[in-house]
């Protein structure tokens, strides 16, 4: 089985985690690993919502999968653009790892007016305007150790920083949770997902030994609202949904409009799909 990935050290560090899956599932053929660059890792100039972000950190993985060069790719599921490219799925979904975003080296209400925070994410910025409108956010993008360098350098004053990514590298830091009932999570952060082609009946049975059930479950409903309302990976929009004892808690924030909309709700485990609409539009503001 060849492996596909981004060349990241984030990326290679989840393909790691896929791999030592598998053969824990007692999968034992060939894992091979080929790394690749997507756009998103050689243009580190432009903001992803200007480049043409859809898909910015997935296209050259999904091209050489429908191409046959490889017969899996490793992605954090955020990255994955809601409709996919045609002959493609997502085979699994592992055990989710932490949701929240962390600030370091201080918390948010810690820092002085002006201060400045660096983050690209238009739904960090849109929430961090909201909590300290006195801050400014500056673009900072790259992989973690490349913006915690820049942050050590004295750069910037914070930088914000998935919480997940510190975890899977093994990085101490001083970070700070930013609440994520305020600061809500992109949809699917922490998740990761293996693709595969639609098609290939064989590899989708080996990777469904490795599926996590809940994590796929709440990850997509946050995709299917996101559908809902027509936005994409860099969208002003955080969504986490958690499974409860009598339905889903779904956690909302959306910036679309230009006025803060936050939402929270449970909707049953036999959702329809009038509930998911129901939220759409109340993030839309209707």
């Amino acid at each position: 089985m060849k492996v596909g990935t981004r060349e990241s050290a984030l990326a290679m560090r989840q393909t790691e985690m896929f791999v030592d899956a598998m053969r824990a599932s007692g999968f034992q053929g060939s894992l091979d690993v080929v790394g690749m660059k997507a756009m998103g890792d050689i243009d580190l100039t432009s903001s992803l919502d200007k480049m043409g972000a859809v898909g910015a950190f997935v296209r050259e993985l999904d091209e050489a999968l429908l191409q046959g060069r490889i017969d899996v790719s490793v992605n954090s599921l955020k990255d994955i653009p809601i409709d996919m490219a045609p002959g493609l799925a997502i085979g699994a979904i592992m055990r989710r790892d932490p949701v929240e975003d962390v600030m370091l080296p201080c918390p948010l209400d810690s820092l002085k007016p002006g201060a400045r925070i660096g983050t690209s994410s238009i739904r960090r910025i849109s929430m961090i305007k909201e909590a300290r409108p006195d801050v400014e956010c500056v673009p900072l993008r790259g992989n973690i150790h490349t913006r915690m360098d820049r942050l050590d350098k004295g750069e910037y004053d914070a930088i914000v920083l998935a919480k997940a990514g510190l975890h899977r590298m093994g990085i101490v830091r001083e970070a700070y949770v930013l609440d994520p009932s305020a600061f809500v999570p992109a949809p699917a952060q922490g998740a990761v997902a293996i693709e595969c082609r639609s098609d290939d009946e064989e590899t989708l049975a080996l990777l469904s030994a490795i599926d996590d059930k809940v994590t796929r479950e709440c990850v997509t409903i946050e995709r299917r609202i996101m559908k809902a309302l027509g936005a994409g990976c860099s969208s002003p929009v955080g969504i986490n949904v958690r499974k409860l004892v009598g339905g889903f808690g779904v956690r909302a924030a959306s910036y679309m409009s230009g006025s803060p909309v936050h939402e929270y709700v449970v909707i049953p485990h036999d959702y329809k799909e009038e509930d998911i609409e129901r939220i759409a539009g109340r993030l839309r503001g209707e």
